[in-house]
């Protein structure tokens, strides 16, 4: 037989105990308690006993409600799950992957491997999820070094592979429009630099002989026609102007033309010039050589401005702009550098390399740039010229989907943060979000304090994880 009844606000058991001839006695058989709603509520756990928790009253996915567990309840959750309170004198923030991944709770949790989430303190002394605390020998051994966030104005360029090209406004062909022969060469060799008039070659050419006489007779002709009609004078007057015409429409210096006029005898050779100044870079012509008309017996290139067309990828192709500037440096002069200027965008995209070829006009003093030679190409690409906040190259730890910077706290403390990144240039690059300016980022032996963080955490949640392995296998 037994009883229940309140005593002080608590509950009291008692068990009547009989013995010989129906005597008994009463005995206490529990402690005093305090009923378990006047406890506070620390959190509501699944109804199934599952390692999920919350800290407001909700359902699961079967309509249940989730459990109420009060604090210091018997058969509460061991301190591991209990979620953000007061411990140690330590506020817990709130608790995150035991593996160093980037998902937090805000109430105790277990990941997939049944390893518990670990806390994290509000203070300077405790973890804020990844800080690393280093002793200044160690920072001195390690050569760590940082530097302030700024903001400026970040000038992108855009590198590019390309070819010199010969300028093809300053190429020049000598091709006679009549036969003939070539008696005398004056420039025999390719790779010859000429001058704009220098002879190049003497041709014989029976129609150039043919053309002259007429004009000849047919300006004798209306010398002699002073008492003639006007029909005569007009026929001897259109056949000189043909004779003429002809000498002109074959590209006959008119110096030629003149000397002919002046001097009334019939040239048997006719000398070609150069049209232009440069060097020959190709020669048909050879001595005693039979050509027709349209025949090219020189190419003439003028060297002195060339052209690079660079491969441009296609994701950087929106940031070049004619017009904009250049830099360009070749293998076979690496100590110098020859500025330039972009004047085209080619329209059409190569299939297989996907970049589209971009003309950089350049200025070739003492023709050092040859044509088919390999050159890198920096231009300079498009940008608003508005100050945003950066931070050096070398100080962003990129981890291909995110990118993170350590910012420095003080006393040794380094805070991995996570950084939004924008364009870059001359070494730095912008942060779209992330840090402020004013702050410390490492910028040197950054990737030696981020994997002493991870090896940190390994260990911890390592050494958690069988701690309570080992807690749950006692009976």
């Amino acid at each position: 037989m037994s009883a229940m009844r309140w005593i002080g606000g608590g509950i009291v058991g008692l068990a009547l105990v009989s013995g010989g001839a129906g005597a008994g006695y009463w005995y206490a058989v529990s402690q005093v308690t305090p009923p378990a709603n006047s406890r506070p509520i620390a959190y509501y756990q699944d109804p199934a006993g599952k390692p999920d928790y919350s800290p407001v009253p909700k359902k699961d996915a079967e309509g249940r409600d989730y459990v109420p567990v009060h604090e210091q309840a018997a058969g509460a959750a061991p301190a591991a799950a209990l979620p953000a309170r007061e411990t140690g004198g330590r506020k817990v923030l709130y608790y995150r992957n035991p593996m160093g991944l980037s998902d937090t709770s805000p109430v105790p949790k277990k990941d997939s491997m049944g390893m518990a989430y670990l806390p994290v303190y509000a203070g300077p002394g405790g973890d804020d999820g990844g800080t690393v605390t280093i002793s200044p020998g160690k920072i001195q051994t390690l050569g760590v070094r940082t530097e302030l966030v700024t903001t400026r104005i970040v000038a992108r360029t855009i590198r590019a592979a390309g070819t010199v090209q010969f300028d093809e406004r300053r190429l020049a062909v000598v091709n006679p429009k009549f036969e003939g022969w070539i008696e005398k060469l004056n420039v025999n060799t390719t790779g010859q630099a000429v001058r704009r008039g220098e002879p190049l070659l003497e041709v014989y050419s029976p129609d150039l002989v043919a053309a002259q006489q007429e004009y000849l007779i047919a300006r004798d002709a209306m010398a002699h026609m002073g008492g003639a009609d006007a029909a005569a004078r007009a026929g001897a007057s259109s056949l000189r102007d043909a004779s003429l015409a002809r000498l002109r429409n074959w590209d006959i210096p008119a110096v030629e033309v003149e000397q002919l006029a002046r001097t009334g005898k019939v040239l048997r050779t006719l000398t070609l010039r150069a049209p232009i100044d440069g060097v020959v870079t190709e020669k048909t012509a050879v001595a005693g050589m039979r050509f027709a008309p349209g025949d090219t017996l020189f190419r003439i290139a003028d060297l002195s401005k060339v052209w690079l067309i660079a491969n441009v990828f296609e994701q950087d192709l929106a940031s070049v702009q004619i017009g904009a500037s250049a830099r360009v440096t070749v293998g076979s002069w690496a100590d110098r550098a020859f500025t330039g200027t972009v004047a085209f965008i080619y329209p059409a995209m190569t299939r297989e390399t996907r970049t589209a070829q971009v003309r950089i006009e350049l200025m070739n003093p003492g023709a050092l740039l040859k044509p088919d030679m390999y050159g890198q190409a920096e231009i300079g690409a498009a940008s608003d010229a508005i100050p945003v906040v950066t931070v050096p190259d070398s100080a962003v730890i990129d981890g291909g989907t995110t990118q993170t910077v350590l910012i420095e706290q003080g006393e040794g403390r380094y805070q991995p943060r996570r950084v939004k990144l924008g364009q870059r240039g001359d070494g730095y690059v912008e942060v779209m979000d992330g840090v402020r300016p004013g702050e410390k980022v490492v910028v040197g032996a950054n990737f030696l304090i981020d994997a002493e963080s991870n090896l940190r955490a390994a260990l911890q949640s390592f050494s958690q994880g069988t701690g309570t392995q080992g807690k749950d296998s006692k009976p």
